[in-house]
């Protein structure tokens, strides 16, 4: 019998999609038109779900689906809060700019089954973002990664191949260890409900503090393979890199899942209350944070392709996004999640503008070299500016607030000097290497012989090229609107931050009013 006191929206950002992609591939996979009608309906209809659930959240305590009217926490449970609710509704926005270029510039048409695999990995991301414990975390980890394996090899060729070889080999390995931790907690703990692991972590003996910790560190290893800190971020430029464009701007939310991992389960079970294992992460996380953040801008500043380089940005963006987060207090928080909505918006950006402008070049390709003029190329200069100096942090737009706060947290700690250095000198890598680039390709290229009627044909641009221009527009429309509304947002993100580090109303919402009775 259905239970009618539940929520079942909670769970309607994974059944949605889940559902969607099996009737793609058995009734639409030989008619494009349909099957983009659907994929679209579907991604438009999360985003109306996601909004709901966002505005429930903000306005009610933290919530939860049980599978099967199963209690925690044995049966498999949904937890909707205000930073899960926000995640839902960042990957749900993403989604539509991504789905619309892809159609737009055509890329959907490459290859097979690419919106059954759009919709399955919506189905990964959300059910990451929403699920109570850690085994399931590791299943919708693996939903993700075997849909994003298939994006990734969308429209053939050798170097994809082999980029996507590489990608799978680091990520099987990574959800090894991820099963290897997860064996270490059940068997010192008895269970993996994230509300119930914060409970017997706070009551763990001294003889099995060893054990804890340990399977904590593996948990950490493996949501820093995700999220590509280093040292084991060598994955990310050249899978990102030779993945199609909208896919690319797709993964833009995949690494933020390994971020979003991190902040849930080391404030949750290893938080101020978890005894010896408390605050597990700090240590580790920040110098590896630090390292991700100056490989990345320095990989920004030497790199030799344009899609290259904003793969490496990507790889500083999660730097300075862990590095927030490594800080561990509500104000760093608060700073690590406006940084996180404006990293994503600014990723997709370059990425989709990236392939754009490929596209256009077709003598040169990727290469960050002058080329004769190519179609529009003002507005894509125009447009690649506005994406280049959010990446960098500079004013006017959300990058430079975000890094603002993320610098102000860190005033008030004693890792304050590393930071404000790091953060500082990268930004100005940053602001150079994209400087160059820019010049190069946009400026320098205009004083190349030629026209763009005498350049070669350029690859076909897609049935609707300005709608593709749109969903960048559309991307740095987000920025924007980050930035006009920082107060709301940033209040909001208080509040997420505020139930992240008092998490009484989760494990009690969870596990019922009597369980921190005996805490």
């Amino acid at each position: 019998m259905i239970d009618l006191t539940l929520n079942h929206w909670i769970v309607a950002p994974i059944v949605l999609p889940s559902l969607l992609a099996p009737i793609i591939i058995i009734a639409m996979r030989h008619d494009m038109l349909l099957s983009r009608v659907f994929s679209v309906a579907g991604v438009a209809a999360l985003l109306a779900i996601a909004i709901a659930l966002v505005v429930q959240a903000a306005d009610g305590p933290v919530q939860h689906y049980e599978l099967g009217n199963w209690d925690g926490p044995f049966g498999i449970v949904m937890v909707l809060d205000r930073l899960s609710a926000l995640m839902l509704l960042l990957t749900a926005v993403l989604a539509l700019g991504v789905i619309g270029y892809a159609i737009a510039s055509g890329w959907d048409a490459r290859g097979r089954h690419f919106h059954a695999l759009f919709q399955f990995q919506l189905m990964g991301v959300n059910g990451a973002f929403l699920t109570g414990d850690v085994f399931n975390l590791f299943v919708f980890f693996e939903v993700l990664l075997i849909a994003s394996y298939g994006l990734m090899l969308h429209g053939g060729g050798a170097k994809r191949t082999r980029a996507g070889l590489q990608y799978v080999a680091i990520n099987l390995a990574g959800s090894t260890l991820f099963l290897i931790a997860i064996g270490v907690l059940y068997g010192v703990t008895g269970t993996l409900n994230m509300a119930d692991l914060a409970l017997k972590a706070a009551a763990m003996p001294a003889e099995n503090q060893a054990l804890l910790q340990t399977g904590g560190v593996l948990l950490l290893i493996v949501f820093a393979v995700k999220a590509a800190a280093a040292p084991i971020h060598f994955w990310l430029p050249g899978a990102y890199a030779n993945a199609p464009g909208p896919v690319a701007a797709l993964f833009a939310i995949m690494t933020k899942v390994g971020a979003y991992a991190i902040l849930r389960v080391y404030t949750l079970v290893f938080g101020a209350d978890a005894g010896e294992a408390a605050w597990l992460a700090a240590d580790w996380l920040l110098p590896a944070a630090l390292a991700t953040l100056a490989i990345g801008m320095v990989g920004v500043l030497g790199a030799k392709g344009l899609v290259r380089q904003v793969c490496f940005a990507v790889l500083g963006s999660m730097g300075t996004l862990l590095t927030a987060i490594a800080l561990f207090t509500p104000e760093a928080t608060v700073a690590a999640l406006y940084y996180l909505i404006h990293s994503t918006f600014a990723a997709a950006a370059l990425f989709l503008l990236a392939d754009l402008i490929v596209a256009r070049r077709p003598d040169v390709g990727d290469a960050i070299t002058p080329a004769p003029r190519f179609m529009q190329t003002g507005l894509l200069a125009a447009l690649f500016f506005a994406a280049a100096i959010g990446m960098a942090g500079m004013p006017p737009l959300s990058g430079f607030i975000g890094k603002l706060l993320v610098l102000e947290a860190a005033a008030s700690t004693p890792a304050m000097t590393a930071v404000w250095t790091v953060v500082l000198v990268t930004s100005l890598l940053c602001i150079v290497g994209f400087a160059r680039a820019g010049s190069t390709v946009f400026w320098k290229s205009a004083q190349v012989s030629g026209d763009e009627d005498d350049a070669p044909a350029p690859r076909p641009l897609g049935p609707a090229p300005g709608v593709a221009l749109s969903c960048v527009g559309f991307m740095l429309a987000g920025m924007v609107g980050l930035t006009l509304f920082a107060g709301p947002v940033t209040g909001y993100l208080a509040d997420a931050a505020a139930q992240l580090y008092d998490p009484s109303d989760y494990i009690t919402t969870v596990l019922g009013a009597d369980a921190l009775a005996g805490r």
